[in-house]
């Protein structure tokens, strides 16, 4: 099995799905200028739970689309990972299986770390207490969306609720700084993520917030945050970049 997802409920999935069929999983991942690769084969080695027993708590890991990635990344790591397939393929020894390899594309840098299978690993350790697959959705803290298409916004709803009643509507951006410096929609209210929970107070109750991050998915926290705190509020679909290629294209796309 070759991999080329890019979530986490996804690689949880077919790392189970490989131990209960004996089959390596050629495994990679990227993330803005770094790349990881190896082999995880329960039958010889460590797996994916070995490494990661636990998901990241949802939304503390931003999606390639949010934290960006270095162009040329994803090539460098799926010829890796293609050549560390055609090996298996042809029963070539040397292998990643037991080594995680690390590729630092800002400094030109490959390292290894080993690893070693955890022994109360409950897939390939002594004690295996997961025998079948699971909800992994569930697992990784996916619960099928409860949001209903009252709050969200397109950016044409909400270019018209601005001309209609500018004065009641706040755009609330909650990207980060560096974010903020590249683009903003005029007249936003800026507030990271990380800041939202100790200014909630400080926010009008007779507004209306609209919250925005990059592409729309950050800013369901945020909006998970006003809502609790009895504030009326919206997501903005598909976040700022699709603000600036359906209304204000001047505005850099990132």
């Amino acid at each position: 099995m070759v991999d080329g997802t890019d979530n986490f409920a996804t690689r949880y999935l077919v790392n189970d799905a490989c131990a209960f069929l004996d089959k390596p999983w050629v495994y990679g991942s990227i993330f803005r200028v770094e790349g990881q690769a190896t082999v995880f084969y329960a039958k010889e080695g460590p797996c994916y739970r070995c490494l990661y027993p636990e998901p990241p708590p949802p939304g503390t890991v931003p999606s390639c689309a949010e934290g960006g990635v270095f162009g040329v990344l994803p090539g460098v790591v799926g010829a890796i990972q293609a050549t560390k397939a055609i090996k298996l393929i042809l029963g070539i020894e040397e292998t990643l299986i037991g080594k995680l390899l690390l590729y630092d594309a800002l400094r030109m840098e490959f390292r290894f770390l080993k690893l070693r299978k955890h022994q109360k690993c409950p897939l390939c350790g002594e004690n295996k207490t997961i025998t079948e697959l699971q909800d992994y959705e569930v697992f990784c803290g996916l619960e099928p969306s409860k949001w209903s298409e009252e709050y969200f916004l397109s950016p044409k709803e909400l270019k018209q609720r601005l001309e209609e009643e500018r004065n009641r509507i706040v755009i609330l951006d909650i990207r980060d700084p560096h974010e903020w410096e590249i683009s903003a929609i005029e007249g936003s209210l800026f507030i990271p993520l990380a800041e939202l929970p100790h200014k909630l107070s400080s926010l009008d109750p007779t507004k209306e917030y609209v919250v925005v991050c990059k592409v729309g998915q950050r800013s369901l926290s945020a909006l998970e945050l006003l809502l609790s705190a009895g504030l009326k509020a919206y997501n903005l679909k598909g976040g700022i970049n699709a603000w600036a290629k359906e209304v204000d294209l001047n505005l850099p796309v990132y």
